[in-house]
């Protein structure tokens, strides 16, 4: 399970001291959605090597409505409070985990939508994938998003988690059965995010002028 992040989901921010927060999004809204345990997982791991308060966050959960909001989202002038709430989630992010399974050579609609909603508070953040599927193990589902996320100024990792034939990895009770190279990759790709954020750090405490 992910270590509390208080007072609030993401805290302490980015920008504090402290352990940076790592914002894990499943991003299936199925009710028999695989992304649920894949996250889980990783946030064990990432438990395991410490270096990251994780937020995870349920798009199933948060239930955003098709983009309702009549500004452009790189403008901030957001009208609703499901949209502020969303963004001060995000903004708190030090790193972003996208948890998805692949549908028809991409991704879901509602992790679209979620990613849409906002502009600014994505920018400049180290991404990875822990994708899943079939043979393809979700790889599509990631090339389709690497255009999103350089438009967003992310900061994409080459290292990420593919998981093939998922059925087989994870259970009906939501257990994760992970080989070796899954357990390894996802480590990779942890300390990978780690060393982004540090660089990240080092840089914005570097003077100016």
């Amino acid at each position: 399970m992910p270590t509390p992040a208080t007072p609030e989901p993401g805290q302490p921010d980015a920008s504090g001291a402290g352990r940076p927060v790592l914002l894990v999004i499943s991003g299936s809204t199925r009710p028999v959605r695989k992304s649920t345990a894949l996250a889980d997982w990783l946030c064990g791991l990432a438990d395991e090597q410490g270096a990251f308060d994780v937020d995870v966050v349920e798009l199933a959960e948060l239930g955003l409505p098709l983009l309702d909001e009549p500004y452009h989202p790189r403008l901030q002038r957001y009208q609703h409070e499901h949209t502020k709430a969303w963004s001060r989630r995000v903004e708190r992010a030090s790193a972003v985990v996208f948890v998805t399974p692949e549908y028809n050579h991409s991704y879901p609609a509602g992790l679209k939508n979620a990613i849409d909603y906002l502009s600014v508070e994505w920018r400049g953040k180290p991404l990875g994938y822990l994708t899943y599927g079939g043979v393809s193990a979700g790889t599509r589902a990631m090339v389709a998003l690497q255009p999103v996320a350089v438009a967003l100024g992310m900061r994409v990792l080459p290292q990420a988690v593919n998981v093939p034939f998922v059925a087989n990895v994870v259970g009906e009770a939501g257990t994760v059965d992970a080989n070796e190279t899954m357990v390894a990759a996802g480590r990779a790709m942890l300390v990978a995010l780690a060393k982004a954020v540090a660089e990240q750090r080092l840089l914005r405490a570097q003077p100016t002028g």
